[in-house]
C-alpha cells in the first residue's frame, strides 16, 4: 500500500484518490448547493443560488429557474475544483477541524475578495447580517464535509471510531 492511497474497509480495495475527490466534489456540491438554494429560498441569505456564474451570466437570468439549476451546477463544479485541492494536498490530516478552516477560508475568498471584486455577491457591508451568519455557517459546514470526508478515508479515523465506542461500552458496563 502506498502513501497516495488507502485500503478502503477490509476489502483490500485501493481508493482510487481522483475518483474519491470527484465524488466527494460532486456530493458536497449537490448536498450544500442545494442547502444554499433552500438558505435563498427561506429568506436566510440575499445571495443568489447562481452567485458563482454571476460573472458569466446575467442576474436576471439566474434569477429564474434554469438559472437557479445553473447556479446550482457551478456550485457542483466549484466544491469539485475545492475537494481536489484538498484530496491531494491535505487529505492526511486527521480530524475535522481544518476542514472547518478550510470552509471559513473559502468563505473568506469569496464574500471579503474575490466576489465583490467579480461582482459575484454584494460588497461585504452591504449585506445583512442574517445573510452573513447563514452563508459563514454553510461554507463552513460545506468545509467539514469535504475536509472530515477526506480525513475519514485517509486517515485512521475509521480505525479509532470503534474504539472509541468500545471503549465508552466498556467503561459504561464497568459502572
Amino acid at each position: 500500500m502506498t502513501r497516495q492511497q488507502r485500503r478502503s474497509d477490509n476489502t483490500g480495495v485501493l481508493t482510487n484518490p481522483w475518483w474519491f475527490a470527484l465524488e466527494l466534489g460532486f456530493f458536497a456540491g449537490l448536498i450544500w448547493g442545494g442547502v444554499h438554494g433552500l438558505f435563498y429560498f427561506l429568506r436566510f441569505t440575499s445571495v443568489l443560488p447562481g452567485f458563482l456564474a454571476e460573472p458569466f451570466f446575467k442576474t436576471t437570468y439566474l434569477m429564474t429557474q434554469p438559472g437557479y439549476y445553473l447556479g446550482w451546477l457551478y456550485f457542483i463544479m466549484f466544491s469539485i475544483i475545492a475537494a481536489y485541492l484538498y484530496t491531494f494536498i491535505l487529505r492526511k490530516v486527521p480530524g475535522p477541524w481544518l476542514g472547518m478552516i478550510y470552509g471559513i477560508m473559502w468563505w473568506a475568498i469569496i464574500y471579503l475578495a474575490a466576489g465583490p471584486a467579480l461582482y459575484m455577491v454584494k460588497p461585504f457591508r452591504q449585506l445583512h447580517l442574517t445573510t452573513h451568519i447563514s452563508e459563514f455557517c454553510l461554507f463552513l459546514l460545506w468545509g467539514l464535509f469535504i475536509g472530515y470526508t477526506a480525513a475519514f478515508e485517509y486517515t485512521d479515523e475509521r480505525k479509532r471510531e470503534p474504539k472509541k465506542l468500545l471503549d465508552r461500552l466498556k467503561s459504561a458496563s464497568q459502572e
